[in-house]
């Protein structure tokens, strides 16, 4: 068994995907209409192919509040590893990411948390 696909709601697909692409750096994979929604999915350029992420719409009101809950609660819904967690926060500082949390020792890990403009807190961390 093997994690493939995984998936974070968002509020508005075109913004996610102008965000995951232009200033996270995913690439796009599929980019699919499904009656009034899509299946946009976006794969990391420093990792495999057939791993993707899914950008699906929080057209579901169950959905849309845990989204919502997690948000206020200030807990990120994905985490995505770096390898330089310093240079990362840089650049996407200079993109005009909103960081929640700056860099930060944390066990085994230094973390830090971004909003993704779409409804989202991410975690980025490095192993230490």
């Amino acid at each position: 068994m093997r994690i493939k696909l995984t998936s974070v709601m968002v509020d508005d697909q075109e913004k996610a995907l102008r965000f995951y692409t232009d200033v996270l750096g995913f690439r796009k994979k599929h980019d699919l209409p499904v009656g009034e929604f899509r299946w946009i999915t976006v794969t990391s350029p420093e990792g495999p192919d057939d791993l993707e992420l899914a950008l699906e719409p929080n057209a579901n009101p169950a959905g849309r509040t845990f989204q919502q809950a997690m948000f206020t609660q200030g807990i990120p819904l994905a985490a995505f590893q770096v390898d330089d967690l310093p240079a990362e926060f840089a650049r996407l500082s200079a993109r005009g990411v909103a960081f929640t949390k700056a860099p930060t020792p944390a066990g085994p890990v230094t973390l830090a948390v971004f909003a993704d403009t779409c409804g989202n807190l991410i975690q980025l961390y490095q192993r230490v």
